[in-house]
């Protein structure tokens, strides 16, 4: 199940919605996506980033788009560092034009 209170990893999409559902491992994945079985299984153990290489793949996979895996990735990336940077972006003021 996807915890909606926190960030969520394309890794995590990939394993609760398309690799357990279709009983897929990561291996088999791999070997259909013609990569390093350690790219998969990184992926889903959520410890590696979706690649524009692995969006394309996938998307051609499971018929769906590249940007929707890359627009996943640089939504969990923002608000991962959005968080670390929480602080410091208090301190920026808005510019403002003159009128």
């Amino acid at each position: 199940m996807i915890n909606l209170d926190r960030p969520i990893h394309p890794g995590e999409i990939l394993r609760a919605e398309f690799l357990e559902p279709l009983d897929l491992k990561p291996y088999t994945l791999a070997k259909k996506l013609h990569v390093p079985r350690t790219r998969i299984e990184r992926l889903a153990n959520e410890t590696t980033p979706v690649t524009p290489d692995t969006a394309l793949r996938l998307a051609k996979f499971f018929g769906t788009t590249p940007q929707f895996w890359m627009n996943m990735q640089a939504s969990y990336d923002l608000a991962v560092e959005g968080a670390s940077l929480q602080e410091e972006l208090k301190e920026i003021e808005r510019f403002e034009a003159a009128a």
